[in-house]
């Protein structure tokens, strides 16, 4: 899977695992980074292994999303403007394979997949509260995607 992004505005940004006593601090974002775009709220979703969440496109939210536990593939579609092909987006995070955060501008579809059978957890720090008006969503067949390719 090419990590190279081609969906401008989407960054993935490598975090730090701290060692400490008996575990670790994992890092999330701070205020100085580049991917900050103002706080509105920290929210988790658990999704169970092999069940998918999406498509949703937000208009007004940045998604920064870090995985805390477990692997989540992640696959984003450009959904700003019409182009042909699509230009699609994937990657997958983990604390234990590849802990970073993904910031996804608004405008982009994404979906996500649980990977691990035990739970995966993801969180989101939004730039805004979440409204369950703000976001446009659509049944997982409305993209040409094969979920079962890893």
């Amino acid at each position: 899977m090419d990590h190279r992004l081609k969906i401008k505005g989407v960054e993935v940004t490598k975090l730090e695992l701290i060692p400490t006593a008996g575990g670790c601090v994992m890092h999330g974002l701070n205020r100085e980074e580049h991917s900050f775009s103002g706080f509105g709220e920290v929210y988790f979703s658990c999704i169970e292994g092999g069940k998918i969440r999406g498509w949703k496109k937000h208009r007004e939210m940045t998604l920064n999303l870090v995985v805390v536990l477990g692997n989540i593939r992640f696959v984003l579609i450009e959904g700003r403007e019409r182009v042909d092909p699509l230009i699609i987006d994937e990657i997958i995070l983990s604390p234990e394979n590849n802990y970073s955060r993904l910031t996804i501008p608004p405008g982009i579809w994404v979906a996500f997949q649980g990977l691990d059978n035990k739970k995966n957890i993801l969180a989101n720090i939004a730039n805004i509260r979440h409204d369950p008006t703000e976001a446009d969503q659509m049944a997982l067949d409305g993209f040409d995607f094969n979920w079962q390719e890893i």
